[in-house]
C-alpha cells in the first residue's frame, strides 16, 4: 500500500528519531528534496490488534517542525481559538477542512479496514473526529497537524501561519 522509498523511509526514520510508521507517502518536500509531510495510514496495525488513528498528515521537516513548536510556546494555539470564536468566515472555513480531512481519512482505509472499524463500533467516532482526533472543532490541538495539512492540501490555520509568519522550509540539500 506504501508509495515511499527505501530511502525516504530512512529519511524518515532519521527526522522522526524513530522507525516510520505506516507511511503511505510522501506528500511534500523540502527545496533539498527530502520528506516534508508524509500521509499515515489512518489504522494503527499492532501485535495486540489495531486502533484508529488520526492523524493522516505528518509534519515531518525538522526545522519547520521547531518553527512551528515555538509559535505553540508563544501561545498561539489559544489565540488562533480566539479568532475562530471572532471571526466567522475563518471558522466556516476551519469546519470545512475538518470534514474533507474526516472525509479523506475514511476513504484512506481500504473497504475491509472500513467494515472492521464498522462491527468495532468506531465509525461513527471516527467520523465526528476532525485532525488529530480532535472532538470540539472549536478548539485546535496543535498547529504542527494543521501546518502539515496546508501543506498536503488546504487548511485555513496553516495558510493564517504563512500570511502572518514566515515559516522557513530547509534549503539546503
Amino acid at each position: 500500500m506504501s508509495h515511499v522509498s527505501a530511502s525516504d523511509l530512512e529519511v524518515l526514520r532519521k527526522q522522526l528519531g524513530r522507525q516510520p510508521r505506516g507511511v503511505l507517502s510522501v506528500e511534500t518536500r523540502c527545496p533539498a528534496g527530502h520528506p516534508q509531510v508524509v500521509k499515515v495510514y489512518p489504522l494503527l496495525k499492532l501485535a495486540s490488534g489495531a486502533e484508529p488513528f488520526p492523524t493522516l498528515f505528518w509534519l515531518t521537516c525538522p526545522g519547520i517542525i521547531e518553527q512551528v513548536s515555538r509559535l505553540e510556546h508563544d501561545g498561539w494555539i489559544s489565540k488562533l481559538e480566539r479568532f475562530l470564536q471572532e471571526d466567522s468566515v475563518l471558522r466556516i472555513s476551519y469546519e470545512l477542512n475538518q470534514r474533507q480531512y474526516v472525509a479523506e481519512r475514511w476513504e484512506t482505509l481500504t473497504a475491509e479496514d472500513r467494515h472492521w472499524m464498522e462491527a468495532q463500533g468506531w465509525s461513527e467516532g471516527f467520523a465526528s473526529r476532525g485532525i488529530g482526533g480532535l472532538a470540539d472543532w472549536s478548539r485546535i490541538k496543535c498547529l504542527h497537524l494543521h501546518y502539515a495539512h496546508h501543506l498536503a492540501r488546504e487548511n485555513v490555520i496553516g495558510q493564517w501561519l504563512d500570511e502572518h509568519f514566515v515559516i522557513q522550509p530547509c534549503a539546503a540539500p
